[in-house]
């Protein structure tokens, strides 16, 4: 039996503090109680046994996080004659997870203990030692995966870096001994760890060439843990005290956003209830006083907006990617997102978008035609009038034209969802995916996946976008206005800087982007780094409420706005809602300069990728935010009387 390896560029700043232990002359030399007490999710794998386990190699080097990474062997390892490079089949959420498995150099029979195992030997040329040391200098570590669970080592440490900053003081030794625990319970493997020996290295540090012999230890022991509890270790992520302490800071930012969210929920429904008495009054009393306030414009508050196909495109791709997350959420809190199902969440992300696009195909398509409601009866029954009454050429002519330009609006909108998110998505990757190429990073797809993406992209997507627009044409309805639009709109008064959109955005984006701040370092922590997120749960108590804040502050940014006589309301709803998501692109310039990422490669993979996230949540808050302000809007003009 094999074992799998990996090999990944580390943190520099977590590799650097485990140096501390790595150097202090203890019998673990590789810092598994300090990487356990720091990430709960690393020290230790589970499988089940079989008689012949396959062993793969994945060949990630990562350094901070896991964008760039790179093959196991594409470092100068010796591979022993026995062993026969095999490559793993990966599935797609594997391969969009960065995994590219190879078979591995030890040899891990069930029962049977090996003591100082000579793996192979080689000699090292001075170009391959100054590789070796560039990696170590770089804390370089692999991942093994056994029975499709890892486990992690450092591959060398690097001497005398925390006593000075001069590197031509520092040592460099690489790692030449592994040694293997392994615990079972009768015919079930419960657990592998990995220690390195720090007593047997190979010194780095001069341009020379070098005898190199690698060896490796394996011990198996019993244990008392059952098969069925072997995930538990896993689950636990974070020391009891640190989840405490991260449960008291959302609790308190979700209590303090919470009052904040009722302090001003308070006031607007008493200005509102003033309102409503005052218009009352207004119009028991003299009929002909002229109005003011956001009742004077009740004849223009539901004129239509401009760029009506980008609109509600927008608002039908915000619909999908509140679907998709709905969905997420639902697959997280069942369990089907356990810690190393690698690939899982990928290819879940990937499937239910594809299986999603009929919602923003109908969202989109049902919403334009509700815009342009009075330009389809016109038509539509000119069509049906003609058909009806006519048989000549000419008037034939007539309906092939209103056809075409129906069909044609429809397209044009159908495109325009279809492209809104996945067009400026699809550029980003290729970029991102060119730069992987010339990194020779693992991070690059293949191209079989890539024309696997645009498959399911062209025979699923695009079809059920389709669908989604026919079923809404077919089942259209008129716009639901309370108050009849006037023919000319009202001149907007000459409002405060204040009171433009960009402030306005700047206004309603802080509160939602208050309640999840907290909660952004974790995930932040677990999409680039190695921490594992397994409190759903209180992820989706985070989400639930950044949707009602969002909703909220936009109803009241919506109000103030028609308070101010601007009839403007529909775009600045959705921006207004939507800038959250800039807040949270913001907070990744932050991240990224405590973080300590460097390259090219892992800036570009950093804000690239943000980027389309944060855009994705700009689309989807933005629906929110609009959807609660039309529904807010309505209800105030129903409750008054408007000529």
């Amino acid at each position: 039996m094999h074992v799998a390896c990996t090999l990944y560029f580390q943190f520099k700043h977590l590799c650097r503090k485990l140096q501390k232990y790595t150097t202090s002359g203890e019998s673990d030399t590789y810092p598994l109680t300090f990487l356990k007490s720091l990430n709960n999710e690393l020290c230790c794998a589970f499988f089940e046994y079989v008689k012949q386990i396959s062993s793969f190699s994945n060949d990630n080097l990562v350094f901070f996080f896991y964008s760039e990474s790179y093959r196991y062997y594409d470092l100068p390892f010796c591979i022993p004659d026995h062993v026969k490079l095999e490559e793993k089949k990966e599935d797609l959420g594997e391969v969009l997870n960065e995994d590219r498995l190879v078979s591995g150099p030890y040899e891990l029979d069930f029962l049977v203990d090996k003591d100082s195992e000579m793996l192979c030997r080689k000699k090292l040329t001075k170009d391959e030692v100054a590789q070796f040391r560039r990696a170590v200098d770089k804390d370089y570590y692999f991942e093994m995966y056994y029975d499709e669970l890892p486990v992690w080592g450092l591959i060398g440490r690097v001497e005398n870096r925390e006593e000075t900053e001069d590197t031509k003081y520092y040592k460099y030794f690489l790692y030449k001994h592994i040694h293997f625990d392994i615990h079972y319970n009768m015919d079930r493997v419960i657990e592998i760890t990995a220690r390195m020996d720090p007593y047997s290295v190979l010194d780095l540090t001069e341009d020379k060439e070098v005898d190199a012999e690698f060896s490796y230890t394996a011990k198996w022991k019993g244990t008392d843990i059952l098969f069925e509890n072997r995930m538990d270790k896993f689950m636990q992520t974070s020391l009891p005290h640190i989840l405490e302490i991260h449960w008291f800071s959302i609790i308190n930012s979700c209590v303090t956003v919470l009052l904040l969210t009722g302090f001003l929920a308070t006031i607007l429904m008493r200005v509102l209830k003033n309102d409503f008495i005052k218009y009352a009054h207004d119009e028991e009393a003299v009929n002909d006083q002229e109005e003011t306030g956001w009742k004077y414009i009740h004849g223009d508050v539901f004129r239509f907006p401009k760029h009506k196909s980008l609109f509600a495109a927008a608002l039908g791709c915000g619909a999908q990617l509140f679907t998709l997350t709905i969905f997420i959420f639902l697959m997280a809190l069942v369990g089907v997102f356990y810690p190393y199902n690698r690939g899982a969440l990928f290819t879940a992300l990937l499937v239910i978008y594809a299986l999603t696009s009929g919602v923003a195909g109908y969202t989109s398509t049902s919403f334009y035609c509700q815009l342009e409601g009075t330009n389809w009866l016109i038509k539509h029954k000119l069509l049906a009038r003609k058909r009806a009454q006519t048989t000549r050429f000419k008037s034939t002519v007539e309906i092939t034209v209103v056809e075409l330009e129906t069909r044609g609006n429809l397209v044009k909108n159908l495109v325009w969802t279809g492209c809104l998110f996945c067009g400026p998505l699809a550029l980003t990757f290729c970029f991102l995916n060119s730069v992987a190429v010339s990194y020779s990073s693992t991070a690059a797809l293949p191209f079989s996946t890539i024309m696997l993406i645009v498959l399911i992209l062209t025979l699923v997507t695009s079809p059920l976008l389709v669908l989604g627009g026919i079923a809404a044409k077919n089942s259209r309805t008129g716009f639901q206005a309370p108050c009849r639009t006037t023919k000319y709109p009202r001149e907007i008064p000459v409002l405060p800087w204040y009171r433009s959109t960009i402030p306005q955005m700047a206004m309603t984006g802080f509160l939602p982007f208050s309640a999840i701040y907290v909660e952004l370092y974790y995930i932040f922590e677990s999409v680039w780094g190695q921490k594992i997120y397994t409190i759903y749960s209180m992820l989706f108590i985070v989400f639930v409420l950044l949707l009602i804040v969002t909703a909220f502050v936009t109803v009241a940014s919506t109000y103030f706005q028609l308070a101010a006589e601007d009839h403007k309301w529909w775009w600045r709803s959705f921006l207004c809602g939507g800038s959250t998501g800039l807040f949270i692109y913001t907070y990744c310039l932050y991240y990224y300069a405590r973080s300590g990422m460097s390259g090219f490669m892992q800036t570009s993979f950093f804000f690239g990728y943000m980027a389309c996230i944060c855009y994705g949540f700009f689309l989807m808050l933005g629906t929110i935010g609009f959807r609660a302000s039309l529904l807010f809007v309505r209800h105030i003009y129903r409750s008054i009387k408007c000529e």
